[in-house]
């Protein structure tokens, strides 16, 4: 009894030097240095709207203040004492440490919450006990206040931690993004009306304890993630049961996103590369053959074989291209996804000696970062655009040069007669694709109209426009120069009389990409992004990666046209973007010398007002279509997220 007791004032003694530090820092810097009041943050008509949660259990470092302020004279804000140890509150608080040290505070203290936080009514010297031995969690019988609903991002994000904690009772995840807790309940492989059993929420309180602790030390930048924030994001690579793993191995993964962390913590922006560099040191290097590896191992990823998927045909073009330029330094290898499991896929790659892999599909992102997590050697790029993953490079084409070019021709071609466009999927540069296939129409043809269909909901889209009068048609791109036929299906064609003639047809070159990022590795010169930034390629026809090919009955003086124009572009002259553009509710995108930045017309979520048509809604699209509108989707951050993995 004596030597708990004596414990009991030493730790007092710790606990009140503990409080006054705070207290006067805070005095120093002009900051309030008691626990805040409930009743003064909130209007009293709030404390009406009440929610009885019972006796839960609640992080400690969650509380915050007191119900009142009657009290905070005896307390820092960090709830360490400050009154002398003489005093009948320190009497008291010593009694309370002896009983924790010989069986434990047993007794809930009784608090309100607001917005995921807690003031004490009573119960304040029990706290000021458990967090002076850093307990991470304390009984609580707890009142919750409810905000009434607003348009605010704090009280929407609230709304939906609210629903979050009706199936999880889980209160020690803090993620401050909307549709943040329903990612985590996918995340963890319930859907997304499950109710947490007892051993689900005991197996996540553990996993999660764990996981907090380590990247909170080692969060020593001070990012300002959460660490729900960062466990959203950890589990988007790894399986929640990795929580489990070793100290050690569980390091290792936080600190192979630890990048990924920093960009989504918006302190690192997207690098997009937009043409090739004509980099000195690549010359020198070829001409002088310094820094040149023997060869390399490529692995291309496929979900489908080429023989069935025109995609994938065109990337394995691309492979079939890189064999025959760089054959003698270029080892390449396909592999199928079987069943779509494109990580095993990728981790075979690796075991095999990639040095570089190409995942040709957006949906392997996740995958790819896995595995760039585990083997960070080897170089992985996935097909796909705008995306903030520092451990995967991206690569697309920058589609609406090639479409403002056709839009010329088109608007040449159409006369008095409305111009039909076919768009493909709801994602990041199709509204791009779009606006400037309208912009090239106006071009050529002043009151020129595009009527919109998407092939990627119910319904003909060739057969809605024709009903509406048009004949020309903007259709899908080429897989490749050479193995699509400028016919009904491709490109841009002009419906004559029952006559398909081929105008253009815009083409992408995966090849030419795919030897130009492999001789970077292949000379040595491969460029770490700067900030270890996420980098983008977003190559156009200046690169080579993307052309346009006029269709044989094209008139001479369209074409003479467009090769005057595709110069232009190559050349940085023209900026199809670079216009007077009015969006279809009146607001003024650009007036006439407005720049978009890659950022601006990656992200158009508008569309001209020479469109006539919209951006389909999810709950409209195909079930083919949803699953990368998922990742690359003009609202994927709005979207339900779908569940993956499992707590165990």
């Amino acid at each position: 009894m004596e030597n708990s007791r004596l414990d009991a004032i030493q730790q007092y003694e710790r606990a009140r030097k503990a409080g006054l530090k705070y207290y006067q820092d805070a005095v120093n810097r002009g900051v309030y240095p008691y626990p805040p009041a409930l009743d003064d943050l909130i209007p009293s008509e709030l404390m009406n709207r009440q929610q009885e949660l019972g006796v839960v259990e609640i992080p400690v470092d969650l509380v915050v203040g007191t119900r009142s302020d009657g009290r905070v004279a005896s307390l820092a804000g960090n709830y360490m004492p400050l009154l002398p140890a003489e005093s009948e509150f320190a009497a008291k608080w010593v009694s309370l440490c002896m009983s924790h040290l010989e069986e434990g505070i047993r007794d809930p203290i009784r608090c309100y919450e607001y917005m995921g936080r807690f003031y004490v009514q009573e119960g304040h010297k029990r706290l000021s006990v458990l967090k002076s031995f850093e307990n991470p969690a304390v009984r609580a019988s707890v009142v919750r206040i409810v905000p009434p609903w607003s348009e605010e991002h704090d009280v929407q994000v609230y709304y939906e931690f609210m629903a979050f904690y009706q199936l999880s009772k889980i209160y020690a995840v803090e993620i401050r993004w909307k549709k943040g807790y329903a990612q985590l309940q996918a995340l963890l492989g319930f859907s997304e009306d499950h109710v947490w059993s007892e051993e689900e929420r005991r197996s996540f309180v553990r996993g999660f304890s764990q996981f907090r602790a380590i990247y909170e030390k080692m969060n020593t930048e001070k990012l300002p993630l959460t660490a729900g924030e960062a466990l959203v994001e950890w589990l988007k690579v790894f399986p929640f049961s990795d929580t489990k793993n070793t100290v050690a191995e569980l390091k290792k993964s936080i600190s192979s996103l630890w990048t990924d962390f920093r960009a989504q913590a918006g302190n690192t922006p997207i690098d997009i590369s937009t043409q090739p560099e004509a980099d000195e040191k690549t010359i020198v290097s070829r001409i002088l053959n310094i820094g040149r590896s023997k060869s390399v191992r490529a692995a291309f990823l496929y979900a489908y074989p080429p023989s069935v998927s025109q995609w994938t045909m065109a990337h394995d073009l691309g492979r079939q291209h890189i064999e025959n330029r760089l054959s003698d330094r270029v080892e390449t290898a396909v592999y199928q996804a079987e069943d779509r499991d494109y990580f095993a896929a990728a981790e075979q790659a690796a075991a095999d000696g990639a040095d570089m892999i190409f995942a040709t599909t957006p949906p392997m992102m996740d995958a790819c970062r896995r595995t760039a997590a585990l083997h960070p050697e080897i170089k992985i790029l996935n097909c796909s655009l705008s995306q903030p993953y520092t451990g995967v490079r991206t690569y697309y084409p920058r589609t609406y040069e090639s479409k403002f070019l056709t839009g010329v021709i088109a608007g040449a071609m159409a006369g008095e007669s409305p111009i039909g466009y076919i768009a493909n999927y709801p994602i990041a540069g199709v509204s791009a694709d779009i606006n400037a296939f309208a912009l090239g129409a106006r071009l050529t043809n002043p009151r020129s109209r595009i009527k919109l269909a998407w092939s990627c909901v119910e319904g003909d889209a060739i057969e809605a426009l024709l009903s509406q009068g048009v004949q020309v048609i903007s259709n899908r791109d080429a897989a490749a120069p050479g193995h699509a036929h400028l016919a009904l299906e491709w490109g841009t064609y002009m419906i004559d009389g029952g006559t398909m003639l081929p105008l253009a047809l815009p083409c992408w070159k995966w090849g030419e990409f795919y030897e130009q990022i492999l001789c970077q590795l292949l000379d040595g010169v491969w460029s770490k992004a700067p900030d270890d930034r996420a980098v983008n390629y977003w190559w156009g026809l200046q690169s080579g990666v993307l052309d346009v090919i006029p269709g044989k009955t094209l008139p001479e003086g369209i074409r003479t046209l467009i090769s005057l124009l595709r110069k232009n572009i190559v050349d940085g002259i023209l900026d199809p973007f670079c216009r007077v553009i009015i969006d279809q509710n009146g607001i003024v995108r650009s007036d006439g010398s407005h720049l978009f930045s890659p950022e601006e017309r990656m992200s158009m979520d508008w569309l001209s007002d020479t469109v006539d048509g919209r951006i389909p809604e999810f709950d409209e699209l195909l079930p083919k279509a949803k699953e990368l509108t998922r990742v690359l989707g003009l609202y994927r951050d709005k979207l339900p997220p779908r569940a993956k993995g499992a707590v165990e």
